[in-house]
């Protein structure tokens, strides 16, 4: 019901079944607007457990993001329904809007990563910019990407680490590059 429901399509919002039995699913959401994750595809892996309805399914972003609610290292994912919240009356539909009402509205004093978190609440603008940096280079996001994080991105790579390596440290150091390559290199 859900993978064809166009209404959700609508959204933003789209599910695909990987197997016969509906336990395995990939679903697709879209950036909101006036966000820094606008223009942004974001996937999702999606588990139903046999005893879904009853339990929630597991949920988490294949697709990298830089999201206080949100491991930038390994996709999971902190929303309350998905946990303690979890009524047997939620509908998928219901949980996948949500996540994309997270994507609006970030949480930090309620995070899954503190480090984007604290960004988040200490320098907002330096969150937003690094947030869109991480939609255009890992969700195809719109837009030119700033050319400021593009070159220190580069001189870590010329330092030998990859390219992922380079930007989460960056991104956790503030963009200083000084720092970026002291912490790695530590």
């Amino acid at each position: 019901q859900v993978a064809t429901n166009k209404a959700l399509e609508n959204t933003g919002i789209k599910v695909e079944m990987l197997n016969d039995k509906m336990t395995k699913l990939k679903g697709t959401v879209a950036g909101p607007p006036d966000s820094p994750y606008e223009g942004g595809q974001f996937d999702l892996d999606i588990d139903i457990p046999e005893s879904y309805p009853f339990c929630p399914p597991k949920i988490k972003f294949i697709t990298r993001l830089w999201h206080p609610n949100v491991s930038s290292q390994t996709g999971l994912i902190c929303l309350d329904i998905l946990k303690d919240q979890w009524a047997a009356s939620l509908s998928l539909r219901t949980v996948l809007l949500s996540i994309q009402s997270l994507l609006a509205l970030p949480e930090p004093n309620d995070p899954q990563d503190a480090v984007v978190a604290k960004q988040k609440m200490a320098e907002p603008e330096l969150f937003e910019r690094t947030a869109r940096f991480w939609t255009q280079h890992y969700a195809k996001g719109d837009g030119v990407k700033e050319k400021e994080f593009v070159e220190k991105v580069e001189s870590m790579k010329c330092l030998g680490t990859s390219e992922d390596q380079s930007i989460s440290t960056l991104s956790c150091c503030g963009w200083d590059l000084t720092k970026a390559t002291d912490y790695f290199f530590s």
